[in-house]
């Protein structure tokens, strides 16, 4: 696989990881985080997301991971007080309910800083929820935000289909932000599978693709109960296959994090790619025997 090619999950820190994902108590011995770059290439930081990242956290997280895989980066998630209204889940996304406060922008750096200062941050996502739609401030906005946090290389989710559009692209690339290509349900206007390259970087983040649950759910985690069969895996891993050929470095992140499938679907991807067989957790295994077609348990 080429070294540019990075897999990894969404997030590492999941109750209903632990016995599947991780061995039945590997707190006790080993930090998750660590335990995970055994595996995997890199990893998308999800509490980001709901709170800041403290600098020392970063630090630890950093010095953790060197121990096991030298090469191992980072891509962390943009506080949510950045791209979701306060109430998200009822309200409608867009400039007009986004007011990210001046101590967010400082504390949100503080902790990318603890992690860029290691050279292991390899991207900063902005992700914004369906209701964000491509308008005049929204546009607006998604540029001032750009400018705020330009000193990291950044990716922007947007998931609404009136962002595919050549204009976009064409401004993300005169911007060298990347586009995120996304796998969702496909309900309502929700954007379509790419392969875009508007940067040195490349991203790629797979939702799965559980319509049942996916806007009905009463549980957040629901949504992300799905797991790719190979079958489904092969198109994208064409697809990242066609980004690492263009960007200098391509994420491809698995966020169906529900009962470790990102996992599974990660190391198959990984495996995909190198065209052998890949380590995998001995539990994660016995969980999921389809992941013998792709990995060895370790």
């Amino acid at each position: 696989m080429p070294p540019q090619i990075l897999v990894g999950t969404a997030g590492f820190s999941y109750k209903d990881w632990e016995g599947i994902v991780y061995p039945p108590g590997l707190k006790k011995k080993q930090h998750p985080v660590q335990f995970l770059a055994q595996y995997f290439d890199c990893c998308e930081i999800n509490t980001s997301f709901y709170g800041h990242i403290r600098p020392t956290t970063g630090k630890e997280w950093c010095d953790l991971v060197a121990e096991v895989n030298p090469g191992f980066q980072f891509t962390a998630k943009l506080f949510r007080s950045f791209t979701h209204a306060p109430g998200a889940s009822l309200q409608s996304t867009s400039a007009a309910t986004l007011n990210p406060l001046d101590e967010d922008e400082t504390n949100a750096k503080q902790g990318l800083d603890s992690i860029a200062a290691e050279n292991r941050l390899g991207a900063l996502l902005i992700q914004f929820p369906i209701s964000f739609k491509n308008t005049h401030e929204n546009r607006d906005y998604l540029q001032k935000l750009i400018k705020k946090f330009r000193e990291y290389p950044l990716v922007v989710e947007v998931r609404h289909a009136t962002w595919d559009n050549d204009e976009v692209l064409a401004h993300f690339a005169a911007e060298k932000v990347a586009f995120c290509n996304i796998d969702q349900p496909q309900l309502g206007r929700a954007i379509a599978a790419t392969d875009y390259s508007t940067s040195p970087l490349a991203y790629i983040r797979l939702h799965g693709r559980n319509y049942k649950e996916w806007f009905q759910s009463d549980n957040r985690n629901d949504r992300y109960n799905y797991l790719y069969t190979p079958q489904q895996l092969e198109p994208w891993k064409r697809k990242i296959v066609r980004l690492g050929a263009k960007a200098e470095k391509t994420f491809a992140i698995t966020n169906n994090h529900y009962k470790g499938k990102a996992a599974v679907n990660a190391l198959e991807l990984k495996g995909m790619l190198k065209g052998n067989k890949v380590k995998a957790p001995g539990t994660l295994v016995e969980h999921y025997p389809e992941l013998k077609a792709f990995a060895e348990p370790d």
